[in-house]
């Protein structure tokens, strides 16, 4: 059963960048579909992005288009998220999930693995 751990979050201010990574453990990340979501104080969770098994297919929430990127490195068994021009709004706890199916997925319940979590804080 793969295990995941998030890093990277912090404290920054609008406009700066900061690059989270999932790690896994028990397992090679690569045999799994990886997403991240996140969860501000108050809401739903919801669908930040996510990368297909091979890395060839990504998906990302229209609000991030252009300012993040998902991506995988193999050798490190992760997958990282640069975050850029950050925005008050990216505010949240941000979450790395994977699931056994072949395809990317937005909807939290089609994945089976989720790590801890890592916080995210823009100030303005």
């Amino acid at each position: 059963q793969v295990q995941l751990v998030e890093s990277g979050g912090g404290l920054v201010q609008a406009g700066d960048s900061l690059r989270l990574s999932c790690a896994a453990s028990g397992g090679t990340l690569s045999r799994y579909a990886t997403g991240w979501f996140r969860q501000a104080p108050g809401k739903e969770r919801e669908f930040v992005a996510a990368i297909s098994r091979s890395g060839g297919s990504t998906n990302y929430k229209n609000s991030v288009k252009g300012r993040f990127t998902i991506s995988r490195d193999n050798a490190k068994n992760t997958v990282d998220l640069e975050m850029n021009s950050l925005k008050p709004e990216d505010t949240a706890a941000y979450y790395c999930a994977a699931r056994t199916g072949l395809l990317v997925s937005s909807l939290p319940p089609e994945y089976e693995y989720w790590g801890q979590g890592t916080q995210v804080t823009v100030s303005s």
